[in-house]
């Protein structure tokens, strides 16, 4: 096993023709995409990895500076691909992961036959003409009561972004994962994604996207998937799904792995 695959917990699964990659976001690691996963084995080569940081990988490897831009998360994607000799993908990414894909995309988009993205925004704070859902005054606060006490901000935060029932068990596994991180890495994490702002690049991208998102998000106004749509330089399509949260492979799984699997499947027609 290679130095990055073994860093980021990468496993290969299935042997299909045709490589997946599937990219969690932040607060999981690659549990989240357990319903999916069963689905794709028997078709694809499944590629799955964790994101430097995540609670399931070795924080003595978080480079703090590295991981101050998603640039850095964008690198790692493509040295998993490069030492997996992986010559062409649908890469499948969940909410910061879809930005990291696109990122990666632009160097190289020979490696990536199509993106699909989930819950993925091109910036989280609002701006003049431009809808992200939060204000600075709200994430100054969320990036306080992480600092404060981050067992309780998990406690409180899980439900919030996850959506429905409090005692789910889809609450349960973020809360689980969420709670794994270490929280400075948290911290830091969390304001990389938070302070990023991809709408200067996404005319750049052309690999076909399919966007995906929840009809309610906490993080993800449906105006970002709209946004992504109108500025992406490729080809792309938005499917708005009835499912509630920011995790929607894990909280209705019913609704968004048929969902997931189309856009898989399909490409954008002509």
């Amino acid at each position: 096993m290679g130095v990055v695959e073994e860093a980021h917990n990468a496993k290969i699964l299935g042997s299909g023709q045709q490589v997946i990659v599937l990219a969690h976001g932040f607060g999981t690691d690659q549990s989240v995409w357990k319903h999916l996963v069963p689905h794709l084995v028997d078709e694809y080569t499944v590629i799955l990895y964790d994101n430097m940081g995540a609670g399931t990988t070795n924080p003595d490897y978080f480079d703090f500076s590295r991981y101050s831009t998603l640039e850095g998360f964008a690198y790692d994607l493509l040295a998993i691909l490069e030492e997996l000799h992986v010559e062409s993908c649908i890469f499948v990414g969940h909410s910061v992961s879809g930005m990291v894909g696109v990122i990666a995309s632009i160097s190289r988009p020979d490696l990536f036959s199509k993106i699909v993205m989930l819950s993925a925004s091109p910036r989280y704070l609002n701006d003049v003409d431009y809808y992200g859902g939060f204000e600075q005054e709200d994430l100054d606060q969320l990036f306080e009561a992480m600092q404060n006490n981050y067992k309780a901000w998990c406690s409180g935060f899980a439900p919030l972004a996850v959506g429905g029932d409090m005692d789910s068990v889809a609450v349960q596994e973020f809360s689980r994962t969420l709670f794994n991180m270490r929280p400075d890495i948290a911290l830091s994490v969390a304001q990389t994604i938070f302070h990023s702002d991809m709408r200067a690049i996404l005319h750049m991208v052309t690999v076909p996207c399919h966007i995906l998102q929840s009809m309610k998000d906490l993080a993800v106004p449906v105006v970002a998937s709209e946004h992504l749509h109108q500025n992406l330089g490729g080809e792309s399509i938005v499917e708005v799904m009835s499912s509630d949260g920011h995790l929607p492979q894990l909280s209705s799984p019913d609704i968004v792995i048929p969902v997931l699997l189309k856009h898989i499947r399909f490409n954008i027609a002509a």
